[in-house]
């Protein structure tokens, strides 16, 4: 059973006896379908139900020549509204399933940004028609969270706010360079770093850790495409899964002036999600590839 079908309100899924009822309402009651032909004599097939606005579940498999379909895998979905990145993207194929993961280094985080691709079938059309292959292409990232704690915000005057954004426009410019192969860029980085690293280390003597820190995107975990993540909620919507009548909290993030969308269950999120305050959560990353 899929981990994160609990963050789209799927908390009572207890046996596969379960599992496969609502599979099978996926099946009988899909919203959309899309097929693509990707091998002699069978199309690859996708079909979502959506349980919610944005959020549902992604059922995919193969459709043979007396169009009987015959499921693959299946994953939660939340799609997030946006853009979240121009960055360059790459995208690579799973070993076990027809099934695709992106990458794109996003200069405003800092590293290399891994998500499961919510439209992987649209991505084999672009490539079947030849037109995926520099993706010059913009990502709209979501995230899927079990839970999660809302912090107060970190109260700032104008000429902090406007040093803040000098020196993140002045490090994204040293990172570009430094990808280039700027040695200089790269010298001034590493100074760069064991100073903040200074900084910080004489502040938690006194102050807490999420009073220096603002937000923050940081690898979780073995998996790939976990993240622990922290930033400021710029919007709040509730939504009910149809079929479980379960709750769930979608927020729009600022992280590190990324934007992205998260869903998590009403009832796991510690706090009061309002405007302005922080959220921080571990995520499932997804996106989707606006061609």
């Amino acid at each position: 059973m899929h981990q994160y079908l609990k963050a789209i309100g799927f908390d009572g899924i207890q046996t596969r006896e379960d599992l496969f009822k609502i599979l099978e309402d996926v099946r009988k009651n899909y919203t959309h379908q899309t097929i693509v032909s990707y091998l002699p004599g069978e199309d690859f097939c996708e079909i979502r139900r959506e349980y919610a606005q944005s959020m549902g579940i992604s059922l995919c498999g193969e459709l043979d020549e007396k169009e009987v379909f015959k499921p693959d895998y299946y994953f939660p979905y939340f799609e997030g509204s946006g853009i979240s990145t121009y960055a360059e993207i790459s995208v690579e194929r799973k070993i076990e399933k027809e099934q695709y993961v992106g990458m794109c280094e996003d200069s405003r985080i800092g590293i290399s940004l891994i998500f499961t691709l919510q439209n992987g079938i649209e991505y084999m059309k672009e490539r079947q028609a030849g037109f995926a292959t520099d993706l010059p292409a913009s990502v709209t990232l979501s995230g899927l969270a079990l839970s999660g704690t809302v912090l107060l915000p970190v109260v700032k005057d104008e000429r902090q706010l406007q040093n803040e954004r000098e020196a993140s426009d002045n490090r994204k410019m040293l990172l570009s360079a430094a990808r280039s192969g700027d040695q200089s860029a790269i010298e001034t980085l590493t100074l760069d770093d064991i100073d903040i690293y200074s900084q910080v280390s004489r502040r938690l003597a006194n102050e807490d850790v999420f009073s220096i820190v603002d937000t923050y995107f940081m690898p979780y975990g073995i998996e790939c495409d976990l993240y622990s993540v922290m930033g400021e909620i710029l919007a709040v919507r509730r939504r009910k899964n149809v079929l479980t009548g379960t709750e769930v909290c979608q927020m729009k993030l600022n992280v590190n002036e990324m934007q992205f969308d998260v869903c998590v269950p009403s009832a796991s999120v510690m706090g009061e999600p309002e405007i302005g305050r922080r959220f921080k959560a571990t995520i499932w990353l997804q996106g989707c590839i606006n061609f």
